[in-house]
């Protein structure tokens, strides 16, 4: 996901879990493909922080496509919280999330 309307049209009709970490924001979106958002604000660190963040979800989707049964758009929010998270422990967070998703 690139467009800003597309990032409000999901936070407004789309389903959320959420846990001391992130927030996943997903809905179904019609397409053979999975689409990804990643919001990481300045409030969570500097921009080597929030890089670090992005680069991590990102890692942990292009691995773990699959465990996402259902084609639909999802926006992975960070929270202030994951400033100081180790990759192994944000990994463990992301999956317990996307098995929330697979019960929805």
């Amino acid at each position: 996901m690139l467009k800003r309307h597309e990032f409000v049209a999901l936070s407004h009709t789309g389903k959320s879990v959420a846990d001391r970490y992130f927030i996943l924001a997903y809905r179904p979106n019609g397409l053979d493909r999975i689409r990804l958002g990643i919001t990481v604000t300045k409030k969570v660190g500097n921009a080597v922080i929030r890089n670090r963040l992005k680069r991590i979800v990102r890692e942990y989707f292009r691995h773990n496509r699959d465990r996402v049964k259902s084609r639909c758009d999802i926006n992975v929010i960070v929270k202030r919280s994951a400033t100081g998270i180790s990759t192994e422990r944000a990994k463990a967070s992301l999956d317990a999330l996307v098995d929330r998703i697979k019960e929805d």
